[in-house]
């Protein structure tokens, strides 16, 4: 492997060491660089089915990483070293026979599905559990502790630990023949920075991992072409897996269209809103209680306020006098 091999491993991995997204942590380096450069730089310049095998290898890599350290509790260094010698293990019973590329993808398309089916079916039963489990549970508290742990090394330590390791990677690599096109250069140092989130990680990798078996078959029908084409087939190939792969599946609900909803009801024309009352009520409506009351002509006042007057006590009229006075008697 290249100088810059290395180096460009050791931009991977730091960049994974310094994005918190478990996510896109698992896109970042499931980004077909490496493979490229192996590719290009040495003279295993070819993909077969034992290469497209290594996809899988690369996801025993990190389940064996994750089961070691989290439930085994290994050092990480440690669980790294055991997920290396499964690799390599599995790299060289690969090897040995020949293996048709067709095979080879249709066995690795049916292994990806019933993964993907087996995580989904687990990721239900895990909401489950939490939906069951207590908030002020200090078991789930402890367990979660450890999510997104900042690492204590400084940048730029951090920096050479990682060139340092990948070279030791590389060199280890080197002995791999063929298989070193999938090796896990930058997985063995992204591994330990994605230590508390290595179960997180593998799977969203696995997930991933489906990309780059798009870009290696790509590679693999054009091969024999040129190397410039097959490479650019193959990153055309993992761009569009990976968009299809993070695309929503359920679409998010519209927004309902003001045209189309339903019109507001209000009150009748003529009549007042329900939450007001008419100043004056209508002429032959009664209150609870009340006799109903008319107005009278002859006690209104034009159209202001009736006004109640007192009737008239009418006297009888008095006996009138004669005018005329009676003669006197004279």
């Amino acid at each position: 492997m290249t100088w810059s091999a290395v180096l460009l491993v050791t931009a991977v991995v730091w960049a994974v060491s310094v994005i918190r997204s478990v996510r896109l942590r698992a896109l970042v380096y499931s980004l077909p660089l490496p493979m490229t450069l192996v590719l290009v730089s040495t003279d295993n310049n070819r993909v077969e089915g034992a290469q497209l095998l290594g996809v899988l290898g690369l996801n025993l890599f990190f389940v064996t990483v994750a089961v070691t350290h989290h439930r085994l509790r290994w050092p990480i260094l440690l669980a790294d070293a055991a997920g290396i010698a499964v690799y390599v293990a599995l790299s060289a019973g690969l090897l040995a026979v020949v293996i048709p590329f067709e095979v080879a993808l249709v066995g690795t398309l049916v292994l990806w599905l019933a993964a993907m089916l087996l995580l989904r079916r687990r990721a239900r039963l895990n909401t489950a559990a939490a939906a069951a489990t207590p908030a002020d549970d200090p078991a789930a508290a402890v367990e979660t502790s450890n999510e997104g742990r900042p690492d204590g090394l400084p940048p730029l330590l951090k920096l050479v630990v990682i060139f340092v390791g990948a070279i030791l990677t590389a060199l280890l690599g080197a002995v791999l023949r063929g298989m070193v096109v999938t090796f896990p250069y930058s997985g063995v140092l992204v591994a330990v920075e994605a230590r508390h989130q290595l179960r997180e990680f593998s799977r969203h990798f696995a997930r991933n991992s489906l990309a780059l078996v798009g870009f290696l078959t790509a590679y693999h029908y054009l091969q024999d072409v040129s190397s410039a084409v097959a490479l650019g087939a193959g990153w055309a190939a993992f761009a569009v897996v990976a968009a299809a792969l993070h695309l929503p599946l359920r679409p998010r609900p519209a927004a309902p269209d003001p045209t189309t909803a339903a019109p507001t009801t209000g009150p009748p024309p003529g009549q007042p809103s329900p939450d007001r009352r008419p100043a004056t009520p209508p002429a032959g409506d009664a209150t609870p209680g009340d006799a109903a009351r008319r107005r009278d002509p002859a006690t209104s006042t034009g159209g202001g306020p009736a006004v109640v007057r007192r009737a008239a006590q009418v006297r009888p009229p008095r006996p009138l006098r004669p005018s005329v006075e009676p003669p006197s008697v004279r």
